[in-house]
């Protein structure tokens, strides 16, 4: 008849200590990844690689609701203080706006297309933070091309005299008032339509709004 082995001290706390750390370790990564999209926490990730949960520091997203969502901001030209958003003010600088010290500001993207940095083909250079163009234009007399008018009539003399083209009239409105009227030169003086008001400049246009990410991985450099 065999007799069993004694199992020596302490064994079997040790199995199950291990198969405790064992459980705890298989628990930990089923949830981890459930909870840190629950909580909108971001886990570390190696240099260049970008989950859907994990934006660049500075990265700006088009969206079509009204609230900038958690760890992203509007893109309104806000000042932020530099001690709170170090990592985006290490990126952005004061190409924005801000003083540099204490404030920086976001892009503000109210109104505008963003455009592409740099120089293509044929275009002007473009720095980064530049802005232009105007949503209203007035246009003057030197942005018009060159052009003339004629004008073929025959003068009335309901409301004249007979000494034409002294004091006749191409027209007259229903109230019996001239509407174009002839120099004593024979030209025609005509009343300035437009009065200098400005037009609308924009291209047609749908509106959503920008958000900038405020955390997420520092973007490595190439």
């Amino acid at each position: 008849m065999s007799t069993p082995l004694p199992t020596p001290a302490g064994a079997q706390p040790t199995r199950r200590g291990l198969l405790k750390r064992l459980s705890g370790l298989l628990a930990g990564s089923f949830l981890v990844g459930p909870l840190q999209a629950l909580f909108g926490r971001a886990t570390p990730a190696t240099a260049g690689t970008l989950t859907s949960n994990q934006p660049f520091v500075g990265e700006i997203i088009l969206a079509g609701f009204n609230f900038a969502p958690r760890g992203y901001a509007r893109c309104d030209g806000q000042l932020l203080p530099i001690s709170q958003n170090t990592a985006l003010f290490s990126l952005l600088g004061t190409y924005y706006g801000g003083n540099g010290q204490s404030t920086f500001a976001l892009p503000n993207l109210n109104g505008c297309v963003p455009i592409g940095a740099g120089q293509g083909p044929g275009l002007s250079l473009r720095d980064l933070g530049e802005t232009g163009g105007d949503e209203t234009v007035a246009l003057v007399e030197a942005e018009m091309p060159g052009h003339s008018h004629t004008v073929v009539h025959t003068y009335s003399q309901a409301l004249g005299t007979t000494g034409s083209p002294a004091n006749a009239f191409l027209a007259s409105n229903a109230s019996g008032l001239p509407q174009y009227s002839a120099s004593s030169a024979g030209n025609m003086a005509s009343q300035a339509i437009g009065a200098a008001q400005a037009h609308n400049n924009l291209m047609p246009y749908q509106t959503i709004a920008y958000y900038i990410a405020l955390q997420g991985i520092f973007p490595p450099r190439p």
